[in-house]
């Protein structure tokens, strides 16, 4: 028998003494169905009962890690636990899905149909992308963080009063600068050791309409959806039950693993290879980050500098472009 207090994890496989052993049990379902219909589906390669498994199998598996976390979310409020939502790591795995379902929902009609195939449609493409993953994002928190009761918006630290706003964009992009130097002597060095570079999840485009969409995406769209994410939420909510620099860095060394999960190479050993460097390369900007959500307790000053640090990186690239010899 389980004491009053004791708060059941979600790999703990029984029933006995849950709050809602039917949301756990439903959930836990869809997750294995979800995810055996997903690799069926991919293994099945880009035919109509393929592309079918695979988009119901990511439907289900959204589905499941949603009725999952609201399991968990019952369970720690039942016990009044420090932080009583779902894990950061469950809400991401559920943004995964919920963002690999909403590209093949909007992505493959458009592949079928031959529209923004170009590689001169590729701006379009990745902003399009960009807007998917922040409706995603927001959404998801809406439902497991926000609507559980966990945190507020306010908690997250979005608040909406003008001039401090400003001033925590600001105050963040200052240190944009400075950042960037140290992640370009560390990504140098990761590069001269390990002989692979990541490929830009924006590459420069070469003209002024591709710049200022990438510019939308990079330094606009993305900053705003991801610090709600990884600073506002992720941070948040483990810094109730640990130390907020552990917080800071659990959140980092995560929101440089999510941002290398695509990348690829001609074999395991390079893709090996461009990962560590995607992801040791942005660990310095996370690590800042952090310290500035929680320093100001604004989600704006770590917008201000993601902001800045993408539109940097953005222009320096597109003028590396600019100034190549035409050949």
């Amino acid at each position: 028998m389980l004491s009053p207090g004791t708060t059941l994890g979600l790999f703990r496989f029984t029933i006995e003494g849950r709050r809602a052993p039917g949301l756990f049990g439903a959930g836990w379902l869809a997750t294995l169905v979800g995810a055996m219909g997903v690799i069926v589906g991919f293994l099945a390669g880009p035919t109509f009962p393929g592309i079918v498994l695979y988009v119901a199998g990511l439907g289900v598996l959204l589905a499941g890690l949603v009725l999952l976390g609201g399991s968990q979310s019952i369970e720690r409020r039942a016990v009044a636990h420090s932080y009583q939502g779902p894990s950061p790591i469950l809400v991401l795995a559920a943004i995964g899905a919920g963002i690999y379902f909403a590209g093949a929902l909007v992505g493959t009609p458009l592949a079928l149909m031959g529209i923004l195939q170009e590689p001169a449609d590729r701006p379009y493409v990745d902003l399009i992308g960009v807007v998917l993953q922040a409706f995603v994002v927001v959404g998801i928190i809406r439902i497991l963080v926000v609507g559980t009761g966990a945190l507020t918006w306010t908690d997250m630290g979005l608040r909406i009063h003008l001039p401090t706003t400003i001033r925590d964009l600001v105050w963040g992009a200052a240190l944009a600068l400075p950042v960037v130097f140290v992640t370009a002597i560390a990504v140098a060095a990761l590069v001269t050791i390990l002989g692979s570079t990541p490929e830009s999840p924006l590459p420069p485009t070469g003209t002024p309409g591709g710049m200022a969409l990438n510019l939308v995406a990079g330094a606009i769209v993305a900053p705003l959806y991801e610090e709600l994410l990884f600073r506002g939420f992720a941070t948040t909510a483990w810094a109730r039950v640990v130390a907020p620099a552990t917080a800071i860095l659990r959140t980092s060394v995560l929101f440089a693993l999510a941002h290398v999960l695509t990348q690829g190479g001609e074999d395991f050993g390079q893709a090996l290879s461009v990962a560590v460097v995607g992801a040791a390369g942005r660990l310095p900007v996370a690590l800042v980050l952090g310290w500035v959500f929680v320093r100001r307790r604004s989600l704006w000053a770590s917008v201000g500098l993601h902001a800045a640090f993408n539109a940097i990186l953005l222009v320096i690239a597109e003028a590396a472009v600019d100034g190549l010899p035409a050949g």
